[in-house]
């Protein structure tokens, strides 16, 4: 078995001898601020910053809103002739697949 060796006595340390310092002008101090008041100072700029986001996404929902008002009440437009209604209904199927993919997506 593996022994503990016994540390040895520090010697006692030499007195330090102190030499007057230059003279070191105060800072200048800030007022003493709490903790509290710090705290509060970064809530109060966190809520701003998202405020602010806030109101950005609600001007773009109203600009959104909007649009789709406007697009429910605009006329609907005639119909093509004939010949380009059956290509137009051959292509609107393939269209929607993408709009219902990223309605999938979103729900997710």
């Amino acid at each position: 078995m593996a022994t503990a060796k016994k540390a040895a006595p520090k010697a006692a340390a030499p007195a330090k001898v102190k030499t007057p310092a230059k003279a070191v002008k105060p800072a200048a101090k800030k007022a003493p601020v709490s903790k509290t008041a710090k705290a509060i100072a970064k809530l109060s700029s966190s809520i701003a910053k998202l405020t602010g986001r806030k109101d950005k996404i609600n001007a773009e929902i109203n600009v959104l809103r909007d649009q789709r008002t406007a697009l429910k009440a605009a006329p609907a437009t005639p119909a093509p002739a004939a010949p380009k209604a059956k290509v137009a209904a051959k292509a609107a199927p393939k269209a929607a697949a993408p709009v219902k993919a990223v309605k999938r997506a979103a729900r997710k």
